[in-house]
Formats: structure tokens, sequence, C-alpha cells
């Protein structure tokens, strides 16, 4: 299921591609300052690299109760789901920044502020860095990992990652089709983690 909603989620970001312009200008010009402050504030909950710090950090905290024989079930499932999730956002973020390299596309500020909108193929810089969206990608990537730990609230964590990843297109950080496809990205990796690297700790309904 995950990998046919990930696909989904992709396919729409490209057919999001011949609206993102307007879009973009649309919430642009409608989201107000105070809106723009709250959304701020919540859109970082979404940031790979403070997913990554606590991942490690359970990893550490696990490695160090395995040792000395404590918890040995749970244990066993923090380590796991810890690795699964830094194994899902290395392997995400390593396709999404090649994409990000290879297209090279401009954030919407850019049109917004200078009027320079577009993709610059093979420019191989790393300023023009919308597309996809990382912060979409991590998020998935932890609703994935939540899931497989609390698989009755699975639609609670697929909504807030839903709803992070959307203030990245209303802040206009990013084009809904880099959300939309960062997001697929996410969808996919983790599910190919789980399901090849750790079998068995995953719903079978992924």
């Amino acid at each position: 299921m995950l990998l046919w909603a990930g696909f989904l989620s992709i396919l729409l970001g490209i057919a999001a591609l011949a609206i993102d312009r307007r879009a973009a200008h649309f919430i642009y010009d409608r989201v107000s300052g105070s809106a723009h402050k709250k959304l701020d504030a919540i859109t970082h909950y979404a940031k790979a690299g403070h997913w990554l710090a606590v991942a490690i950090l359970a990893l550490i905290v696990g490695a160090a109760l395995r040792h000395f024989g404590m918890l040995t079930i749970e244990v066993s499932m923090l380590v796991n789901y810890s690795l699964a999730f830094i194994a899902s956002l290395t392997l995400g973020s390593a396709i999404l920044h090649v994409i990000k390299l290879v297209l090279g596309r401009r954030r919407p500020r850019d049109d917004m502020e200078m009027g320079l909108y577009g993709f610059m193929p093979l420019a191989f810089n790393p300023d023009y860095n919308s597309f996809p969206s990382g912060h979409a990608l991590t998020i998935c990537c932890v609703a994935v990992i939540f899931t497989c730990v609390w698989p009755h609230l699975w639609p609670a964590w697929f909504a807030i990652a839903a709803v992070l990843a959307v203030t990245r297109a209303l802040l206009t950080a990013h084009f809904v089709s880099d959300v939309l496809i960062g997001a697929g990205i996410g969808l996919i990796a983790a599910r190919e983690v789980l399901l090849l690297g750790f079998p068995g700790f995953s719903p079978g309904w992924f």
C-alpha cells in the first residue's frame, strides 16, 4: 500500500508542475504575516537534522541498555527502528539530493522577490535546491517508522506528516510539486528499507 501511495504522490507531484507557479503566487498573496509566523514555528518539526539527532540518541541509549542486558525486547525494537529510520533517511536523501543537483530548481522565493523561476538542469549548483522537498521526505519517513511502533495510530502519524509537509508550500519555501514528490520518495524509501532490511518490523499492509 505504501509503495502505491508513494508512486501516487510522485505522479501527483509531476502533474502539479503545470500549476506550481500559479499556486505559489496564490499562496504568497494570501498567507498573512501572522499566519506565516505560525507556520514557520511548526515547519521545523519536519527538519531532518532534528530527527536524525533523536534517532542517533535513541540508538546510543538502546545500545547501552542492551549492553547491560536491560529490557531486551523493547531495547531491540528501539535499536532496530532507530537504525531503520537512519537507513530510510539516508537512502531517501541520497536520491533526493541527486535529483536536486541534476535538475536544479529555483525556490519560489526567487520568483517572488526577483522574478527568477524554473529548473536549471545540470547546473550542479547547491543553491538551486527546491526540488524535491527534504522536509516532506523526512517527516514521511518519521510517519512510517511511528506507524510501525504504534500501528493503531497510523492515521494520526500520516495526518501530522501531511500537515507539516504542506507548511513548506504554504511558506513558499517549496512548490507544491516539490512537497508531493519529496513525500513520495520518503514513503517508498522507508517502506523498502523496512521490508528488505528489517523484515517483520512493519505491518503487513505496508
